[in-house]
């Protein structure tokens, strides 16, 4: 393993990682843009000491282990080859149940943390939808809707590959809410490959945002809109994401879909 990537973190089980997280800032900056990163430190002065806040949130070895889940067609219920379907150029393949351990522990204590946004978000825009404390709760609220697919996912992007900008929902019940973890090592495995967010604001232009995550490291980014305050209250404003064109090498993502599918 070369310095350039990523140590172990200082907390050993996923759930313990997550909690460690800087919540307040990755909260703050999920109302302020509609997207987040795991490494957000949870105050600067944990960021100068270089606290497992700081860090990504799986180690190279968990990133190369679920890497090689991708040649293991017994994992997957599912296998999307992009082209087909004008998405882009690529392919990825949605997990079968029962999700390997780490993903299920990836899914429902990140969820628990974020659960509090989602129903501020719900709350601001006047909407029916709770969304329940724990993630047990709300895949029952998916399957009682017949939402009972596994939506948990691993991306493979090879040389001139890309993924158009699109929203993740799968039916009627979603969240509003997802997590991606890169890994691969960018400029190392691969080049290009940035991941993209366009906002989509009322009666002005498109707003993209485009970030580089680290190897290990998750992006926690909203599912299909975020609210805005604005003079008569809360309002939507539609976000879709994307990956821009892979260079060179092969990049690999793990995605985090809190919600079931039809």
């Amino acid at each position: 393993m070369s310095a350039a990537q990523v140590h172990p973190p200082a907390c050993n089980s996923i759930p313990e990682r997550v909690a460690s997280l800087g919540w307040s800032q990755i909260y703050e900056s999920l109302r302020n843009y509609g997207w987040a990163s795991t490494s957000t430190p949870a105050s600067a002065k944990t960021a100068l000491a270089g606290g497992p806040n700081t860090g990504p949130v799986l180690t190279f070895e968990e990133c190369c282990r679920l890497r090689a889940l991708y040649a293991n067609e017994a994992a997957f219920r599912s296998k999307v080859v992009m082209a087909r379907h004008r998405f882009g150029v690529g392919e990825y393949k949605y997990f079968s149940y029962p999700l390997p351990q780490l993903i299920k522990e990836l899914r429902e204590s990140l969820y628990a943390h974020l659960a509090e946004v989602a129903n501020e978000w719900s709350q601001q825009l006047h909407l029916d939808v709770r969304y329940p404390a724990s993630h047990s709760e709300f895949i029952q609220m998916c399957h009682a809707r017949g939402q009972k697919r596994p939506t948990p996912l691993l991306l493979r992007y090879e040389r001139g590959g890309y993924n158009c900008l699109h929203q993740d929902l799968y039916g009627e019940i979603y969240f509003p809410m997802q997590t991606v973890f890169l890994l691969d090592q960018p400029g190392h495995d691969f080049e290009g490959g940035e991941f993209v967010l366009v906002e989509q604001r009322p009666r002005a232009q498109s707003f993209a945002q485009v970030i580089v995550p680290k190897q290990g490291e998750g992006i926690i980014f909203t599912t299909r809109w975020r609210p805005v305050a604005g003079t008569r209250g809360h309002y939507r404003v539609n976000i879709k994401h994307g990956v821009s064109t892979i260079t060179r090498g092969i990049r690999h993502t793990l995605g985090i879909v809190y919600h079931d599918a039809e």
